[in-house]
């Protein structure tokens, strides 16, 4: 870990370059751009492809997002190294960027999120412009966390890969249904002893005195996360798969509505249940566990329970308007083409 630690310590000299060329338009900008990397974005983008456009690429996502953030924690507690401006206290950070930068530096969890995530994206049904989109977003994501000052060269690249690695194990398990059917059972038992390992390693720990009080609490918050949305997993795969079986297909009104109304549900779990758990098991590591356990129960098998209504709902309006649409560009279309 000593090692580790000097490395650490050897990518300042880059920090400080970066920390010479800030202004406020690039302040602004990459303050922006990296909350792009934060787990509400990725709750948001896994859900959208998992209701809306193809479930197996869903699970995908959501897999490859959940797994990678399991071994990211593992490493911050392992490795504890410092935040950037803990290594040296006479580095500046970008104030607004500090709130998010929660628990120890290595590795950078929003490299982790990012790259996982439009990784994922990027790697299902590849294309060239899907691979550039996603890895340009990629890019600024993960040099946003050096420039704002909150993570060194060796936080992100070190996310970068082991993401990039993530995504090839993972990604012949959902190439075509029947491996993703074999293998699915396996993947979500996997994940949740994946993460009860976690917390047990965290548990574990509690008495380790070089442990950084604020940064073990937050490693045991993720655990409690992680725990709660991968046992969520479990029943989702159970039920989708039993029971409901759901279709992701419906008209694109429909699509949006069916999105807005089921992330108003998942965010009133999210924020409407924090205290109420909290009271009910008067603990807050194990309200957060179920709250995020309901989260994805909600997300996986209460919520598509409304997809068949939605696959055949129908506004007059709109589909005068959608038809109108589909004219207009097709004219566009034969005239830029003659």
């Amino acid at each position: 870990m000593e090692f580790m630690h000097k490395l650490a310590e050897g990518c300042m000299p880059f920090l400080y370059f970066l920390e010479s060329i800030r202004n406020p338009v690039l302040d602004a900008f990459f303050a922006l751009i990296t909350h792009l990397g934060e787990e509400t974005f990725f709750l948001v983008i896994a859900i959208l492809f998992f209701w809306c456009i193809d479930k197996r690429e869903g699970y995908f996502i959501l897999i490859t997002g959940l797994v990678g953030t399991v071994v990211n924690q593992i490493a911050k507690l392992f490795f504890r190294i410092p935040r950037p401006w803990v290594l040296d206290p006479n580095f500046d950070i970008i104030e607004s960027a500090r709130a998010e930068a929660t628990g120890y530096s290595f590795p950078s969890g929003h490299t982790q999120n990012i790259a996982g995530t439009y990784g994922a994206i990027a790697a299902y049904k590849p294309s060239r412009t899907k691979t550039i989109v996603c890895t340009t977003i990629i890019v600024l994501v993960a040099f946003s966390r050096m420039y704002l000052g909150v993570h060194t060269p060796l936080d992100v690249v070190v996310s970068l890969l082991f993401a990039l690695a993530l995504i090839l194990l993972l990604r012949p398990l959902f190439a075509t249904e029947d491996s993703f059917k074999r293998s699915m059972p396996f993947v979500v038992i996997g994940s949740v002893v994946l993460s009860l390992l976690f917390l047990a390693y965290v548990l574990l720990i509690s008495g380790d005195a070089s442990l950084d009080p604020h940064n073990y609490q937050s490693g045991l918050k993720n655990a409690c996360t992680l725990l709660g949305c991968t046992a969520g997993l479990v029943l989702v795969h159970f039920i989708d798969s039993k029971f409901i079986g759901f279709k992701t297909e419906a008209r694109w009104y429909a699509q949006v509505i069916k999105l807005v109304l089921g992330l108003g549900g998942v965010l009133i779990i999210k924020s409407g249940l924090s205290a109420p758990l909290i009271a009910l098991f008067g603990n807050e590591f194990v309200a957060r566990s179920v709250r995020y356990f309901l989260i994805v129960a909600f997300a996986g098998a209460v919520w598509p329970l409304t997809f068949k209504w939605f696959s055949t709902f129908r506004i007059g309006f709109m589909e005068r308007f959608s038809l109108w649409v589909a004219e207009k560009w097709s004219k566009l279309f034969k005239k830029n083409t003659a």
